[in-house]
C-alpha cells in the first residue's frame, strides 16, 4: 500500500515559511490527521530562527479549508467525541500565538473552522471566487476553533451575530467590505499578492513586529491602563 501523502505541507522560501493544507480532494477539510501534522509544522515555523513570518494557503483550486471532516463524525461514538479528539492539540492556541506574522491566502471555499483558522491569521488576502460562511448552528453545532470570540472582535458583534447565527454564505466583496480581508484579487495573483503582503511586513524589524502582536493580543482582554501599561513596557524593551 503507497503511504499516504501529507496533509500539511512545509516550505521555506527565504525568511518565509510556506505552510499548504493539503487535502484538494476533501477541499482541505480539517481532520485529525491535518490537526497533528499542522501542530508539527506551526512548532516549526516558531522554532526556526531563520522563519520570520508565514503564508498559510490551502492545495488545489476549489478550497482554501471547507471545514471540520464531517466524515470522522460518523466513524466516533458521537460528535462531542469527535470535536474532543480534535481539541487534544491546542493548534488554534499555537497558530493564533505565534510571534512571526502570519498571512492567510484564501481561494475558494473558507467555510467554518477554514474561516477560524483564517481569522487565526493576522492578515488576510482573498481571491475573487472565495467563499466564506460559519455553517455550524445550522448542523446543531458552535464554532470550536475560536470563531465566536475573534470574529467579534474584528467584525464587530452585530455582524458577527449575523453570520454566526445566520450560517449565511458571502463573497470576497462583502469579506473586504466587513474589513475581514484587507485584499480581493483575482485568483491567478492570490499567491504573489499574498506574499508580497508579507514581504512588506516583514521590512519591520522581527522584535517589533512580535511585541506589537503581543500588545494587541494580550491589551484586548485587560482595562485600559493595564493595556497601556504593557504597551509602554514592550517599547521600552525595544529601546533598551
Amino acid at each position: 500500500m503507497s503511504e499516504q501523502p501529507p496533509t500539511v505541507l512545509f516550505e521555506k522560501r527565504g525568511d518565509i515559511a510556506v505552510v499548504t493544507l493539503n487535502r484538494p480532494d476533501a477541499l482541505n477539510a480539517f481532520s485529525v490527521r491535518m490537526r497533528d501534522e499542522l501542530w508539527e509544522v506551526l512548532g516549526a515555523v516558531r522554532d526556526d530562527p531563520d522563519v520570520r513570518g508565514m503564508l498559510l494557503q490551502g492545495a488545489g483550486e476549489r478550497a482554501f479549508c471547507a471545514g471540520a471532516d464531517l466524515t470522522e463524525f460518523g466513524t466516533a461514538p458521537s460528535q462531542a467525541v469527535a470535536r474532543t479528539v480534535r481539541w487534544e492539540r491546542d493548534v488554534w492556541g499555537l497558530l493564533l500565538g505565534l510571534p512571526k506574522p502570519t498571512v492567510a491566502a484564501l481561494h475558494g471555499y473558507c467555510l467554518g473552522s477554514g474561516l477560524e483558522m483564517a481569522v487565526l491569521c493576522d492578515l488576510r488576502v482573498a481571491a475573487d471566487d472565495a467563499v466564506f460562511g460559519m455553517p455550524e448552528a445550522g448542523l446543531g453545532l458552535v464554532p470550536a476553533a475560536g470563531g465566536t470570540q475573534l470574529l467579534p472582535r474584528l467584525l464587530g458583534p452585530g455582524r458577527a451575530l449575523d453570520l454566526l447565527l445566520s450560517g449565511r454564505r458571502f463573497g470576497a466583496g462583502e469579506a473586504l467590505e466587513y474589513g475581514l480581508v484587507t485584499q480581493v484579487v483575482a485568483r491567478s495573483e492570490l499567491s504573489g499578492a499574498a506574499t508580497a503582503l508579507l514581504q512588506r511586513v516583514l521590512r519591520a524589524p522581527g522584535r517589533a513586529l512580535a511585541a506589537a502582536k503581543r500588545a494587541l493580543a494580550e491589551g484586548a482582554d485587560v482595562p485600559l491602563a493595564s493595556a497601556l501599561d504593557l504597551e509602554r513596557r514592550l517599547a521600552a524593551g525595544l529601546s533598551a
